[in-house]
């Protein structure tokens, strides 16, 4: 095994481990609040369908990347290639969706009352719900398209017309279907891109407003505030070390479309810097929790 292929793998290898360690710990810590009494807030419905679509993100990349990269590029059959990648594509949508809609969220909550987006405060809460739903949806139906194209490395010996996928092959389809669903994945991604880093602004905006009212604020209230103040600083760490990762990762799986033939390491570096946000998101959201049991705690 080359030097190289063996740091890639014990990169991979701690990124899986930590991630699933990390999100492992978050739905534990959603547990004790529950044993615990704390009260749930709307945005812990959220986190935790981002918890879930990470752990499967790393399940289905992470795992078998890691596996590949240390050598094993035949451990998976037809039919594992399919589910492997189709639930990858589904959990990074919910993924990308949820963080969306935290932030969108956390943005309306902070909104002073008499603004507009502050008067949907009580009606917002309802529709957390069936917006994830619908975001699972969507995204089950829209990348209904991967398991036609996904197969075994078994089945492309000695045969044209298919894209390595080290472990994996995809079946490369008709020119305008690949153009029409290639537009379809990227609009919905950059909407949901679009209204994260509107929403991070105009919090940000929110909170400088926010500080300059909070010395006049009684003790009580200031406790409420210091929680939705920690709550929003939070989104916007993640927001901002989603937008990080994705957009190098983008950058880096453009650049392959540059270089003549495969470049191996420009693979392994675009999938690494696609697993940092599943594998560092839960401990952004374990601090926050921590912070948030020891207020409610003495208080």
């Amino acid at each position: 095994m080359a030097a190289g292929d063996l740091v890639m793998g014990i990169i991979f290898l701690s990124q899986t481990a930590l991630g699933i360690l990390g999100n492992s710990t978050l739905f534990f810590s959603f547990i004790l609040a529950d044993f615990t009494g704390i009260k749930a807030r709307p945005t812990d419905l959220i986190v935790k369908h981002l918890t879930w679509a990470n752990f499967i993100v790393l399940l289905c990349k992470g795992i078998p990347q890691t596996m590949a990269t240390f050598g094993q590029t035949h451990f998976l059959d037809n039919v594992a290639c399919k589910f492997v990648f189709y639930f990858h594509r589904v959990a990074r949508g919910i993924s990308l969706g949820s963080t969306s809609l935290l932030s969108i969220f956390q943005y309306i909550m902070i909104s002073p009352n008499n603004s507009k987006c502050g008067q949907l405060k009580v009606r917002i809460i309802k529709f957390i719900g069936p917006s994830l739903s619908l975001c699972w949806v969507l995204h089950l139906m829209v990348n209904g398209f991967i398991p036609v194209v996904m197969t075994d490395m078994w089945n492309t010996r000695n045969r044209t017309g298919f894209s390595d996928f080290i472990y994996c092959a995809v079946v490369k389809p008709n020119y305008l279907i690949y153009t029409l669903y290639a537009v379809l994945l990227a609009s919905t991604d950059v909407m949901c891109l679009g209204l994260m880093l509107w929403a991070s602004v105009s919090m940000v905006f929110v909170l400088i407003k926010h500080k300059q009212r909070v010395r006049h604020i009684h003790r009580s209230v200031s406790t409420k505030s210091s929680l939705e103040s920690r709550a929003t600083q939070t989104v916007l760490i993640l927001v901002s070390s989603f937008v990080l990762f994705y957009t190098t990762s983008a950058i880096l799986t453009m650049c392959l479309t540059f270089v003549n033939g495969t470049s191996k390491w420009l693979v392994s570096a675009s999938v690494a810097m696609a697993a940092c946000f599943p594998a560092l998101c839960p401990f952004v959201f374990i601090r926050h929790y921590i912070s948030v049991f020891r207020l409610c705690c003495t208080h």
